[in-house]
């Protein structure tokens, strides 16, 4: 089922939703399994699985000379995918990068998730390589998510790269982009990071999902905004809750977000091992609000955190 019909068929209640990272090179089915098998309780509709770009790792020769070799650190997303839904009866969301894939690969991937019944995917652009000052794309392929959006648009209504393809078989996938309350670190100005959601949207995109927030009225605005420019999709708001002291700086680095200063004040003050219970209490507040004003869906990283996601859950 597409995600947007679970929005329409939920009539106006709030579903949950969880996302994972695929386990290190070397890992377990069972790493996802042990995260996901507590959260079913809750029954969401759908699981997103993250993809995630190739590193350059330097390795050191005998000469004395750095062999620069690339390696995917989580590889695994497709059939990730694949085993939730066969595990479970779910529905299961792989997220699409334009990082490190040529539109032609980008093509083969969305037919490989074509022929196993996967037709929902989030699109996105991805972050720069570690040690990387700005995003590079692949010589053959996206430098922007709007892009990516039109090839799988394309794909839906039975276009392919190969121009002899006279009639071919259009996929049906779901499009999901995503959507930044603070605004994404590269645009200019809150507007235009609007403007360039709105092109997203345009191009074929059905729902949007946000990077995570800490404060409500920041969402509240992005949605307002959204609606304004005339962004009438589904907007998902997402959620990580703060639970070590270190966050309140490694988090504003990474995602480029800001926390509130009544939260910095609590965790600031708190002992470390009260930080967790802080942050739980913030994001149930938060989820809260966010069901009050209607929203389709709560959608938590659980980044392989289970137990504390289920407190928030079951608390909601």
């Amino acid at each position: 089922m597409k995600i947007t019909d679970y929005f329409e068929k939920s009539k106006g209640q709030t579903l949950v939703s969880f996302e994972v990272l695929p386990p290190l090179k070397g890992g377990s089915m069972n790493d996802i399994f042990d995260t996901l098998d507590p959260l079913m309780e809750f029954k969401p509709p759908f699981i997103d699985v993250t993809y995630h770009r190739e590193e350059y790792v330097y390795n050191k020769q005998i000469s004395g000379y750095y062999e620069k070799t690339a390696i995917r650190k989580r590889p695994g997303t497709v059939g990730i995918c694949a085993s939730i839904m066969h595990r479970y009866g779910i529905d299961a969301i792989p997220h699409l990068i334009c990082g490190g894939f040529s539109i032609e690969e980008t093509e083969n991937a969305l037919i490989d998730l074509n022929f196993l019944g996967i037709n929902n995917v989030l699109a996105l652009r991805g972050d720069a390589r570690q040690f990387e000052d700005k995003f590079i794309p692949e010589p053959d392929g996206h430098k922007y998510a709007v892009d990516l959006v039109k090839q799988i648009n394309g794909m839906n209504k039975g276009m392919y790269l190969d121009s002899n393809i006279e009639k071919g078989s259009p996929t049906d996938f779901c499009i999901g982009v995503a959507g930044y309350p603070e605004k994404h670190f590269e645009a200019p100005n809150f507007s235009m990071d609007i403007q360039y959601l709105k092109q997203k949207i345009d191009a074929g995109a059905s729902y949007i999902v946000t990077q995570m927030f800490y404060d409500n009225a920041n969402f509240f605005r992005f949605r307002d905004a959204c609606h304004k420019a005339g962004i009438n999709v589904p907007i998902v708001p997402g959620l990580k809750p703060i639970t070590r002291k270190y966050q309140l700086t490694s988090i504003p680095r990474k995602f480029f977000i800001n926390f509130p200063e009544d939260l910095v004040t609590e965790v600031t003050k708190a002992e470390d091992k009260n930080v967790i219970k802080i942050g739980i209490e913030w994001c149930i507040s938060q989820c809260r609000e966010l069901k009050k004003e209607g929203v389709p869906c709560l959608h938590f990283y659980t980044m392989g955190d289970s137990e504390t996601i289920y407190k928030i859950v079951e608390k909601i």
